[in-house]
């Protein structure tokens, strides 16, 4: 199961686990659309794809919910 965290790791944007915009690596690695294109969907942190993150939405979200550990480092 996706651990859906909750920020953008490049710039400390919220990315609700209900809501597109978010994209990750294979190693759940979160960033932002617009990080990731800046990135050009390419991790930093291993070199992977990002690519978007599904939405958990509904009973699915309220019986797991999103990480709240936040990984941006300023």
């Amino acid at each position: 199961m996706l651990e859906m965290r909750p920020d953008c790791e490049r710039c400390g944007a919220d990315l609700p686990a209900d809501q597109g915009g978010a994209f990750i690596c294979s190693f759940e690695c979160t960033f932002c659309a617009e990080c990731a294109d800046a990135l050009d969907e390419h991790c930093p942190n291993c070199g992977g794809e990002l690519l978007d993150r599904p939405a958990r939405v509904g009973r699915a979200l309220k019986e797991n919910p999103a990480s709240t550990e936040r990984r941006h480092r300023a």
